[in-house]
């Protein structure tokens, strides 16, 4: 039986603040839903996964590659028509519905659910309410509540596509979550155990509280690029994207720009997988005058692969000329979009090398990169 994540982020999360939609807002390097979608993409049983946002939200979702990772799908004007949407969008036999904003979600619990489906028709994870429950009003106690089976609830809810998806298209407007559908269809909901890490983002403090457990299971990794090219004929270079005129230009393979290639090394040696040479080997007459961005988007999209977000770039240029002080915001900026970053995390300076050297007689470029990658 084929499973799918149905991941829902088409909301507004008014509540939580922040210049944009919780889910779109950054928690240790990256965005709130990619962190929950890596989740996903990391579990053995997930076959397929469908991403629901809102329509307000493609571009951030283009920017962070998000289409490449998954099926996304517009959402509706309230969560079960996002669902729905969500539904239409897979095929597979079994499927767990989770909210984007449940980013420290545990495969311990994924398990659970889909061990659950195996004999029941719906099954999602809940938390035993364990404090004292107190009703009240203008800010006293009015009285107590009997705390015996009550339950809080939390995502993925699981059900099997074909039940939970006519259940939704009678019964799901106004519902607050799928379990509350299927309940209204008749479907039995097996209660499985939850995780107090699985919390959903709702006000401000979440996001420190999401933090500080993302940052207990990081895998922080630090690579270092260096690269060469030597000057020849030619009347403009090419530097981390950015054209340049000069009475020479830089000779290689391809269309030698040595700041993209010192930093695209540095994400394959993060990674651990190799160099340029290795992935697009210089003998290869394809790669013969390439624009570099191919490589580097080569190499952010075996991070994203890899389950890895890019935080931060540094580059350094060594050159004695061009002067590259007037055109490092556009490098930037195009660096930036290259890799779906904030500018913010990306830094393109240079030095000379006092004269000294084959870069200070002028003979060519050098460039130095740091790049870290963070997996949680």
């Amino acid at each position: 039986m084929k499973t799918a994540a149905i991941i829902v982020a088409a909301g507004r999360g008014t509540r939580a603040g922040g210049p944009r939609p919780k889910q779109w807002q950054q928690i240790a390097g990256r965005t709130v839903v990619e962190h929950t979608l890596a989740i996903f993409e990391a579990h053995p049983q997930i076959d397929d996964i469908v991403l629901v946002i809102s329509h307000e939200d493609d571009g951030l979702a283009r920017e962070l590659g998000l289409f490449d990772r998954a099926a996304v799908v517009t959402g509706g004007a309230e969560r079960s028509a996002s669902v729905l949407h969500g539904l239409a969008a897979t095929q597979a036999d079994l499927v767990l519905i989770h909210d984007a904003a449940r980013c420290c979600l545990t495969d311990d619990v994924i398990d659970r659910v889909l061990a659950a489906l195996t004999t029941s028709s719906a099954a999602a994870p809940a938390l035993a309410v364990t404090d004292a429950l107190w009703t009240g009003a203008d800010d006293c106690v009015t009285g107590v509540q009997d705390r015996t089976g009550l339950y809080r609830a939390q995502t993925p809810q699981g059900f099997h596509r074909a039940a939970i998806a006519a259940a939704h298209d009678t019964y799901g407007s106004g519902a607050a979550d799928d379990v509350e559908v299927a309940r209204r269809a008749g479907l039995d909901v097996s209660i499985v155990e939850g995780d107090e890490r699985n919390l959903k983002i709702t006000t401000p403090g979440d996001f420190a509280r999401a933090a500080a457990l993302l940052e207990t299971t990081m895998d922080i990794r630090t690579g270092n690029g260096f690269d060469v090219h030597r000057f020849g004929p030619g009347d403009h270079v090419v530097l981390c994207g950015v054209t340049v005129p000069f009475e020479r230009g830089l000779q290689g393979h391809s269309d030698a720009d040595v700041g993209m290639h010192t930093v695209t090394d540095a994400i394959y040696g993060a990674l651990c997988r190799g160099d340029i040479g290795q992935h697009f080997p210089p003998s290869d007459p394809q790669w013969k005058g390439a624009a570099s961005h191919i490589f580097l988007e080569h190499a952010c999209r075996l991070a994203r692969e890899m389950g890895f977000a890019i935080t931060h770039i540094d580059c350094t240029l060594i050159c004695e000329f061009p002067k590259i002080g007037p055109v490092a915001q556009d490098m930037r900026a195009e660096m930036a979009r290259i890799m779906a970053l904030d500018i913010d995390r990306v830094s393109v300076k240079a030095t000379t090398s006092e004269r000294l050297g084959f870069t200070g007689r002028g003979e060519g470029i050098a460039a130095l990169a740091t790049v870290t990658l963070v997996k949680s």
